[in-house]
């Protein structure tokens, strides 16, 4: 699962100002869609989905109450399952964005409004989602994924909330609470694992890439000696799944030439021929057929 904050910018995500631009690039795939009879997913919050887009700025541009003209009013999400994430999450298009759309209200919100440390819940939180299906940016076969739109201000317009602050819990000064964005990272990505069933490797968790990107050396080290432990695990098992599996063939097999042989003095006229690429020379069963009747020459 790949999340990350957009920066602030002059252009798309510029967010010191209206929702207009950033609305209006969220939609522009739909376009395409419509003209090739694809169904497109509108806006959605916490509650209700296809929203129509004005009511999307409307309502984010409203909520800007005590913020300065400089000040961020909102923020841009970027939420990106990976492939194996997306193919546990449904088999069609739209299950899968009926999936995401579950993350994002049961799991990634109220992670976000209870990482602010100021007790909030997902019911406090101003937002709406839009999913995209463009697979153009991306190697892998499924690139669908989501952009929100946060407000900076909560629901009831009262308390400013800026998941891009450095300060953490903070409990004394002017800033009270914070945001701890690796904790966010690590509690969305388990109550994706749990919402869903999904059984995450080590390679492919956030604590194992965040580890490999910021931790010491010898932490990076113990890790890859981990990942090497692991991958020869799953090798040994699937040996030992082969062996298995060979055993039963040829028990199975050993079985059916026993049957056979036993058939044989009830029966000389059946041809029986044993598995060469499991026996041995004499252990092969012999080969027995029926015999040939002698025509008698008739005296003329």
């Amino acid at each position: 699962m790949h999340i990350d904050f957009a920066p602030p910018s002059n252009g798309t995500y510029n967010n010191d100002g209206s929702s207009r631009q950033l609305a209006n690039y969220l939609e522009h795939e739909d376009l395409e869609r419509m003209e090739k009879g694809i169904y497109t997913e509108g806006f959605f919050n916490l509650k209700d989905d296809n929203i129509y887009k004005s009511k999307v700025i409307k309502d984010i541009d409203s909520n800007i109450g005590q913020l300065l003209k400089t000040d961020a009013k909102f923020f841009a999400i970027h939420i990106s399952p990976s492939e194996s994430e997306l193919k546990a999450m449904g088999n069609t298009e739209q299950e899968k964005a009926e999936a995401i759309k579950l993350y994002i209200r049961e799991v990634f919100i109220l992670e976000y409004a209870k990482n602010f440390n100021k007790g909030l819940s997902e019911v406090d939180i101003k937002f709406y989602g839009k999913i995209h299906f463009d697979r153009n940016r991306s190697d892998n076969k499924l690139n669908m994924h989501c952009h929100l739109i946060v407000s900076r201000k909560d629901q009831a317009n009262k308390k400013k909330l800026s998941p891009l602050t450095n300060h953490k819990n903070t409990k004394n000064g002017v800033i009270k609470g914070g945001f701890d964005r690796v904790n966010l990272f690590r509690q969305a990505e388990q109550g994706f694992d749990k919402l869903f069933g999904y059984d995450r490797q080590q390679p492919e968790s956030f604590g194992y890439h965040n580890m490999m990107k910021n931790g010491s050396i010898p932490k990076q080290l113990k890790l890859q000696e981990q990942k090497i432990k692991h991958s020869e695990y799953k090798i040994k098992i699937n040996q030992d799944n082969n062996i298995d599996n060979l055993l039963s063939f040829n028990l199975k097999n050993s079985s059916l030439q026993k049957d056979a042989a036993d058939n044989l003095d009830s029966d000389p006229f059946i041809t029986f021929i044993s598995s060469e690429a499991n026996l041995s020379q004499d252990e092969r069963l012999p080969i027995i057929r029926k015999p040939k009747l002698k025509r008698k020459k008739i005296k003329r």
